[in-house]
């Protein structure tokens, strides 16, 4: 059997445990940028029209129900928010934006905001179409209850 020879190192190697990592982090603005928050803004931003202008009055209004929201960005692009658990997503299309609440069945809607998917067993939408007439109240007092469901939920 052939022997191994040892290698020596040299004093001015450093050990492997010692290596640092090839990459660089990122400029803070390129983060923030890639960063959940960044990336709806930025979502906003591409719409360019009432949509875009839309989704943002809603994520003010989720925000000003709960100043606690986390922001996600999930499933290829769709703004998710959360405290407790899943508060609701923010959906663009051609011709609506569908903010879809997952656990909406279980809330109370005194003010009838959900329009869309009532047939099923656990989620509720709301359909935003152009020139629609929000209320802003009702869907700020749907945000804390879906979030005093979440936190009751976890007990």
């Amino acid at each position: 059997m052939a022997k191994k020879k040892a290698r020596s190192r040299s004093s001015s190697a450093k050990p492997r445990t010692a290596k640092k990592s090839a990459k660089k982090a990122a400029p803070r603005s390129q983060r923030a940028r890639k960063s959940p928050s960044g990336l709806i803004d930025r979502r906003i931003k591409e719409l360019g029209d009432w949509r875009g202008e839309t989704l943002s009055r809603i994520r003010d209004a989720i925000k000003q129900a709960d100043p606690g929201v986390t922001e996600e960005w999930k499933w290829r692009g769709v703004p998710v928010w959360y405290d407790g658990g899943m508060i609701c997503t923010g959906e663009t299309y051609k011709d609506h934006v569908k903010v879809t609440f997952a656990k909406g069945a279980t809330l109370d809607d005194p003010d009838h905001l959900f329009n869309s998917s009532l047939d099923g067993n656990v989620r509720r939408a709301i359909d935003f179409h152009e020139g629609d007439k929000v209320d802003w109240a009702a869907l700020k007092a749907l945000v804390r209850a879906a979030v005093a469901l979440n936190h009751r939920s976890k007990r």
